[in-house]
């Protein structure tokens, strides 16, 4: 029966978009699999995930029987698996005779030129699967950038982290430094201007509203130099347009 140009796009769309929402890789993997397999007329398929020593990682297996799983796991034990390591294998279609003809291929998981596991297929009876070429190295090849995108996330997670806290050590130096030289002599300034207005009875009303005035903004400017040394999380808010400040709101108590 002809295959339809219209169910290869829903298959691959449907493992595009779920990649893109963040759904468990074993999952996308295992529906994957499983409608290729319905789609090429497959009795067993799987997926590889290795290390740099070829040691399997990860195994995501669908089949139609134990036999054909078994099969399956034979060929790429046997066969494909010692060819990748011996041969350097990329990908491969191949055919066996016998009672009962069964065809097989391998297709790498790649991203630019790492190679990091495989695709691997099993076919019983009549040879379909190298018309479906495109169709299975398309499929391969959103697996590897799904998997891709989930490494590339977690070897940049802790990048992010190292540059929090640089930028958090950094914050926190200047707030030390803004406590020395600003806070300190402040301090002085703020504790004279309180002892003048203990005598507010005896200062002119005009005097008194400036050191109110005084003190209320040198009270300001000592809490937000506590703030910044209590500060435990670089996150910054839009100033005006272009420039961006110090988020110093989470921190107030």
């Amino acid at each position: 029966m002809e295959k339809s140009n219209t169910d290869r796009f829903e298959i691959l769309k449907q493992l595009a978009l779920a990649g893109s929402k963040g759904e468990d890789l074993t999952d996308i993997s295992e529906r994957a699999l499983s409608q290729a397999a319905g789609f090429v007329d497959l009795t067993a398929a799987a997926l590889f995930l290795w290390d740099e020593e070829f040691k399997v990682t990860v195994t995501v297996n669908h089949a139609e029987s134990d036999a054909a799983r078994q099969r399956l796991a034979s060929l790429e034990q046997e066969l494909f698996g010692n060819l990748r390591k011996d041969q350097n294998l990329v990908s491969a279609y191949m055919s066996f005779g016998g009672e009962t003809p069964y065809h097989s291929f391998t297709l790498p998981l790649r991203h630019r030129k790492n190679i990091f596991g495989a695709i691997i297929g099993l076919q019983e009876g009549e040879r379909t699967i190298i018309s479906e070429d495109d169709f299975l190295e398309a499929l391969s090849a959103l697996l590897a950038l799904n998997y891709a995108a989930e490494g590339i996330g977690k070897e940049h997670a802790p990048a992010r982290e190292v540059l929090d806290k640089e930028r958090l050590s950094a914050i926190i130096e200047t707030a030390v430094a803004v406590n020395h030289e600003v806070n300190n002599p402040l301090t002085a300034i703020l504790g004279n201007v309180q002892l003048l207005l203990l005598k507010r009875d005896d200062l002119d009303e005009e005097l008194a509203a400036k050191l109110k005035t005084i003190e209320t903004s040198a009270l300001k400017i000592k809490d937000v130099t506590q703030r910044l040394m209590r500060i435990t999380s670089p996150r910054s808010v839009e100033y005006s347009e272009g420039t961006k400040m110090l988020d110093l709101s989470s921190d107030e108590e």
